[in-house]
């Protein structure tokens, strides 16, 4: 694994060899024009969060609904908010590189990068793989489409390791939500998983039976499945026209990242032979912790009422780790791992307090309240759909995490949805249409798998604004169009 410390030449376009192809297409020529924008204009990810953490302080204190001191006590009192899940992050990047880099996950990584020899095909292979694994789970999505492209890098003579790694990330930035792992259906299905307050608003006049929209109203409608299937034949369309052919492409190697050799089949840490190192080559504990930690899952989940919803970053971070410690076989292998994956989660350390304290203010000072009335009072039955996707995107920009963003916006989206007559369960789909679009152009999401690739958020939101341009107008098109197809109230 390429260290994640960035070399000077990252985001520095190499000079064109004098033969370079023009662009093909109008998407390529966008495409290009974006990433030479972005090179230019966008910050690192860390500038991004202060500047995002001024503008709201400064939203929060001209919306007169709180005075300077309430606002920087609420930025203080949340900038902690989120160490527990700012370690599960760290640990979702790296029990997933532990997993990924076994020596069985990662020659099936290997049989899936060597599907094709064409950058464009293989750009659109990783898009794909990215967003169909992500439907299944967002965590394993993001770790294991990252490997892909790494791998796909190492392999594709020519491929933009921009693109390519761009395109690992596309399952976050699209239907990610509308999976088995979004948020906001889980939340809205599950008993306890919601104040008894905001149970009660979904509840209405006992129009919804203790506030609960089972996930057949939410993620399996067949309007959410068909928005599904379009986004990822649009996104994967985009993003082949996009990559640019090899006589264009910036490789890493012109970055100047060194992708080093392939994992498969590489030698075993090295071993002095002394007494001490015995455990350390020995498969004895490792398999001790698999025996313990599977009984503890299968117990776990056994006593669960709804074992789907049992998985969550805990029990998945825990899964992770074990298929870990039983493919890698010994400690030895699992701490080379562990090593090699930590530089990769630095990004998340550093910046996951700061959106903590923007999601502090945004809460406390009830601003998003304020923003949320403005929506609902433009909106009809016809256009509220179309409204909260967009108020849901902008929102996530300033607090991205699609689990705790829905307790902020529920109560007044479905307080809205009972008096307009609108579906409840598709406005859930809704929301979660509108939230991943929002991470396509904000780098919170992108920071573990930056670190992997030795990348900056520039250099891959040229390609996430360009899929951005072209989703957020087709999630409002399908919104509205498929919404017109549901009744009230499921």
């Amino acid at each position: 694994m390429a260290s994640a410390e960035l070399p000077p030449s990252i985001g520095a376009s190499p000079a064109p060899p004098p033969h370079e192809e023009a662009p093909r297409n109008a998407i390529e020529r966008a495409s290009a024009a974006f990433t030479r924008w972005a090179e230019r204009w966008i910050p690192d990810a860390f500038v991004f969060a202060l500047l995002a953490s001024v503008l709201v302080f400064t939203a929060a204190i001209a919306a007169g609904k709180a005075t300077p001191g309430q606002v920087l006590k609420a930025w203080g009192d949340g900038f902690w908010e989120l160490l527990p899940f700012t370690l599960q992050m760290a640990l979702v990047i790296i029990t997933g590189y532990v997993l990924a880099t076994t020596r069985p996950v990662y020659r099936a990584i290997v049989w899936l990068a060597s599907r094709t020899d064409d950058p464009r095909r293989a750009v659109t292979l990783v898009t794909l793989f990215a967003m169909l694994s992500s439907w299944f789970n967002w965590g394993f999505s993001l770790i294991f489409s990252a490997m892909l492209a790494r791998e796909v890098a190492r392999r594709v003579q020519g491929v933009d390791y921009r693109a390519v790694a761009a395109a690992s990330f596309l399952g976050l930035g699209s239907i990610w939500a509308q999976g088995l792992s979004g948020s906001a259906a889980l939340q809205m299905a599950t008993e306890g998983a919601l104040p008894p307050a905001l149970r009660a608003i979904v509840e209405g006049p006992g129009t919804i039976p203790g506030g609960l929209i089972p996930l057949a109203h939410t993620i399996f409608l067949w309007q959410s499945l068909v928005s599904v299937l379009v986004e990822i034949l649009v996104v994967s369309a985009v993003m082949y026209l996009a990559t640019p052919p090899a006589s264009r492409a910036t490789t890493a190697a012109s970055l100047g990242i060194d992708l080093g050799p392939s994992l498969v089949d590489r030698p075993d840490p090295e071993r002095k032979g002394t007494p001490g190192e015995w455990l350390e080559h020995s498969p004895l504990l490792s398999l001790l912790f698999v025996a313990a930690a599977t009984a503890y899952l299968v117990q776990y989940f056994h006593a669960s009422a709804r074992p789907l919803s049992a998985l969550n970053l805990n029990t998945l971070n825990l899964i992770f780790l074990t298929l870990g410690f039983l493919l890698h076989g010994t400690p030895a292998r699992l701490m080379r791992a562990v090593k090699e994956a930590t530089p990769g989660v630095w990004g998340v350390i550093l910046q996951f307090p700061l959106y903590a304290g923007i999601a502090a203010i945004i809460t406390r000072t009830h601003l998003s309240q304020l923003i949320a009335g403005v929506f609902v009072k433009l909106s009809t039955p016809a256009t509220f759909p179309a409204v909260i996707a967009i108020y849901s995107a902008v929102l996530g920009v300033f607090v991205p995490s699609g689990g705790s963003k829905w307790v902020i916006e529920a109560p007044y989206v479905m307080q809205a949805a009972h008096e307009l007559k609108v579906h409840l369960g598709w406005m859930v789909a809704v929301y979660d249409l509108g939230e991943a679009v929002a991470n396509l152009i904000q780098p919170f999401w992108m920071l573990p798998i930056l670190g992997l690739f030795g990348l900056r958020a520039r250099d891959v939101m040229g390609y996430t604004f360009l899929v951005f341009l072209v989703l957020a107008p087709l999630v409002l098109v399908l919104v509205t169009v498929l919404g017109a197809t549901l009744s009230y109230p499921l």
